[in-house]
């Protein structure tokens, strides 16, 4: 097992130290050759169009309701998201006041042209669905939605109807299912083989791992785009690791950090279309969208990322 640091060392003095050695490598370089490495996208099964391999959670950090500060806060990661790459942000209206909190921050930087947005619909009743989807892009400001979601199964049958309807007649551009934290896979697998999605969501990370077995290589075969949510099981995960030092062959994977260590595997995994880590911090989701530049490890560095993180 690595010996934990002396005092730790959290993830932002991590950053700190990439931050400065990056900055110290650049010294005397010729103007050009400070250019951020482009990040990495994946296409999507159903139509080809590339997407960024890292997009942007609101799950909680986005659920800040009329605070002026805190919704500017949001605002200023959307700006940082988008400056580095970003395209896919990720609500539903089980957030809280997370889309509305988005609306203002699109609004605020004069509504970005690449946004590929994506949100869900979570309601019981499935005649009420419409309505609740008119509701959740009022609050966007979206001319309309590029993907929709059935959050977490809830009435799946009755509302991916209403969503394979909206996608024939131009009103939406991709239809899909989500669940999280290991629940209902069986009968996410039956969606899968029997309704014709664009998209599933589910939570895949270094340590939660069952998807890799069924849902994964099912995803691959059927031409289904996969966003994974939970990346770092909402901070815990991070926090697990961040007082060990990072291993020495990190380096050869581009990484400066734990979170850039956890988010590699994940988007490394060939069904991944984009990873949706959520924060409330510029610095991280810089971080985060540096995850998806440079190399990615192949089955062999995977395996040994697995196994190191096992042993901590």
């Amino acid at each position: 097992m690595p010996p934990r640091k002396g005092k730790g060392c959290s993830r932002r003095e991590a950053l700190a130290g990439a931050a400065g050695l990056a900055a110290g490598s650049l010294i005397g370089a010729a103007p050009g050759l400070a250019q951020e490495l482009p990040v990495a996208t994946r296409t999507i099964p159903s139509s080809g169009e590339p997407v960024p391999m890292v997009g942007l959670g609101s799950w909680i950090t986005f659920n800040v309701g009329d605070d002026i500060v805190l919704r500017d806060e949001c605002a200023e990661v959307m700006e940082a998201f988008f400056a580095a790459g970003g395209r896919l942000i990720d609500s539903s209206p089980m957030y809280g006041s997370a889309q509305p909190v988005i609306g203002y921050g699109l609004d605020k930087l004069g509504r970005p042209p690449q946004l590929l947005s994506a949100d869900k619909v979570w309601i019981s009743s499935v005649d009420s669905g419409p309505a609740q989807i008119e509701e959740s892009r009022a609050h966007w400001g979206v001319e309309r939605f590029d993907l929709l979601q059935v959050h977490n199964l809830v009435s799946w049958e009755g509302h991916l109807d209403t969503l394979e309807a909206m996608k024939a007649d131009g009103r939406l551009r991709y239809v899909g299912i989500t669940t999280s934290e290991g629940r209902r896979h069986r009968e996410f697998v039956e969606v899968m083989r029997t309704r014709p999605l664009d998209f599933v969501q589910l939570t895949y990370n270094i340590l939660d791992r069952e998807v890799e077995e069924t849902i994964l290589p099912l995803a691959q075969e059927r031409g289904i785009g996969v966003i994974v949510n939970r990346p770092f099981r909402q901070g815990d995960l991070v926090q697990e690791v961040e007082d060990y030092p990072l291993p020495d062959f990190a380096g050869e994977i581009g990484c400066a950090t734990w979170a850039q260590f956890l988010l590699k595997f994940i988007i490394s995994h060939p069904a991944v279309t984009c990873a949706i880590p959520a924060t409330t911090k510029v610095e991280h989701v810089r971080e985060n969208l540096a995850a998806a530049q440079g190399p990615l490890p192949d089955a062999t560095m995977r395996a040994r990322m697995v196994a190191h993180v096992e042993d901590l």
